[in-house]
């Protein structure tokens, strides 16, 4: 399946944002704990069905401070690495009005960019996936990771998903 400039962009966009944010959440006995944020979010957004979900799934975050440093290596290689609270964050299944939300916690991101425009991705701690359907393993999903995971991204930001070690919620199942 190819996707479309326009959808593209915005995967490339949201992925900046997952990097740069990181959708943390607290979970308790599988349970996510009540966003009590004040205000509009920081961000709104909503992907459409089949992308995230098999349902449109609306995204709201409200802050999230991370601390951003970026190195490059000698062989011109740039490596990012992205540590903090996170977004309190609150999912919506539009159709039914269901919701899954999650409080701030802590998440570390690595990035390693390659000249070629691929990646390579280590998360640490409290963060949300979300895989589309030219990702592998195939998409749609959005999934709460609590541990570590690695991926592959191409230079088309399709990922491949390496490793998972940790607790997993898988969001679109809480919400459907």
């Amino acid at each position: 399946m190819k996707l479309k400039l326009g959808f593209l962009n915005t995967r490339r966009v949201f992925n900046v944002m997952t990097i740069g944010l990181f959708l943390t959440s607290a979970i308790l006995l599988g349970f996510a704990q009540p966003v009590v944020a004040a205000g509009p979010p920081d961000f709104d957004f909503t992907l459409p069905a089949g992308t995230a979900c098999g349902f449109d799934l609306r995204i709201e975050g409200w802050g999230g401070p991370q601390v951003n440093k970026e190195f490059v290596d000698k062989n011109g290689n740039v490596r990012t690495l992205s540590a903090g609270t996170g977004s309190e964050l609150l999912f919506t299944n539009p159709l039914t009005g269901a919701t899954f939300s999650t409080k701030s916690n802590g998440a570390v991101v690595q990035t390693t960019k390659n000249l070629d425009g691929s990646s390579k991705v280590t998360m640490l701690g409290h963060n949300i996936l979300i895989l589309f359907p030219t990702d592998v393993p195939s998409g749609p999903s959005t999934t709460l990771y609590v541990g570590r995971v690695t991926f592959t991204s191409d230079p088309f930001s399709n990922f491949t998903l390496n490793q998972v070690n940790g607790n997993q919620t898988d969001i679109c199942a809480a919400l459907s």
